[in-house]
């Protein structure tokens, strides 16, 4: 009678291809433990990394914490931070920055990604030149398109300025994008725009070269114009990673402190000071610790319970 062959799990092949095969045996370690021993130092390290900040600025933010008084006592104030935040008029006027911010952005990186995208997709002559020449911005580090940028906003040698000099007849000395109120905000959304369009380009481009060529030969045999495709096949069925796009630059948006940070530092006066600059100051200018990690948290449930909304509406999208 023949005997019947049972497979070796992973751990046993290891066990016995090892001198100290009995050791192992005895230890009696499954493919799940052994999985669980090489990813735990992972977990541990993610979990101190990101959990414990997160623990403790909730802790910080119920109390009148100072971070350049360390020695001083520490009082429980309730949520009288929290209280505070949301009932100051330059938190709020923060937020209206960062929404106009959010709003134009998104639009214009969505609208001019999406139309590269179509446009890269139709793999003309030298294409992957010009795919290549569109996603350098985004290669770019943010310090670095900053310092490019205000550079070429400079009132006095800018070339920004000279542009709209020769365009408009407005003398460049006397025209400041990032010295003007009315200009400042559209200033950063001009360099946000400029160096993440590619971004959201490369993202609709991988849900254009998705869809099924033998839809488009399907449109064709029934006679639809090229217009009506567009709008019956490609929008629809890119629609998820136009609004998976939508999702990155909006929580990315939301956080955005170094292109302003750079560019304006949030003037001229408070026109371009987002929510993340007013943290900032809270925290590391005014010393109020507590107050701006009620801030930091209210941030985070904001972004938070924002993004599962629309995460909620991406899914019904897909399901379709």
């Amino acid at each position: 009678m023949s005997e019947t062959t049972v497979p070796l799990t992973i751990a046993e092949h290891a066990a016995r291809a090892t001198p100290d095969a009995v050791a192992r045996q005895v230890r009696g370690l499954s493919d799940r433990a052994i999985a669980w021993l090489f990813i735990s130092p992972t977990i541990l390290l993610l979990l101190a990394i990101n959990i414990f900040p997160l623990v403790w600025t909730v802790r910080l933010s119920f109390t009148n914490f100072r971070a350049n008084r360390p020695n001083a006592k520490i009082l429980g104030v309730g949520i009288d931070n929290y209280v505070s935040v949301l009932t100051d008029p330059d938190v709020w006027a923060a937020m209206q920055s960062t929404a106009h911010f959010l709003f134009w952005t998104i639009l214009l990186q969505t609208a001019l990604g999406f139309a590269l995208a179509w446009l890269v997709d139709r793999r003309f002559k030298s294409h992957g030149f010009w795919t290549t020449v569109i996603l350098v911005p985004m290669m770019l580090s943010p310090a670095v398109v900053g310092n490019f940028w205000t550079f070429l906003y400079q009132p006095q040698i800018g070339l920004w300025n000279y542009a709209v000099q020769f365009l408009t007849g407005i003398p460049a000395a006397s025209f400041s994008m990032i010295g003007s109120v009315k200009l400042a905000r559209w200033a950063i959304v001009v360099v946000d725009t400029w160096m993440w369009t590619p971004y959201v380009m490369l993202i609709c481009l991988a849900g254009l070269r998705s869809i099924p060529g033998y839809i488009y030969e399907a449109a064709e045999v029934d006679r639809a114009s090229p217009w009506r495709q567009f709008w019956t096949i490609t929008v629809p069925m890119a629609l998820p990673f136009i609004m998976l796009a939508v999702l990155f630059r909006g929580i990315e948006n939301f956080k955005m402190f170094d292109m302003v940070n750079l560019l304006t530092n949030g003037g001229p006066g408070s026109t371009t000071e987002v929510a993340s600059i007013t943290l900032k100051r809270e925290a590391f200018e005014k010393w109020r610790t507590g107050y701006s990690s009620a801030f930091a948290i209210i941030l985070f449930v904001t972004v938070f319970g924002l993004a599962n909304i629309y995460v909620k509406a991406l899914n019904r999208v897909k399901s379709r």
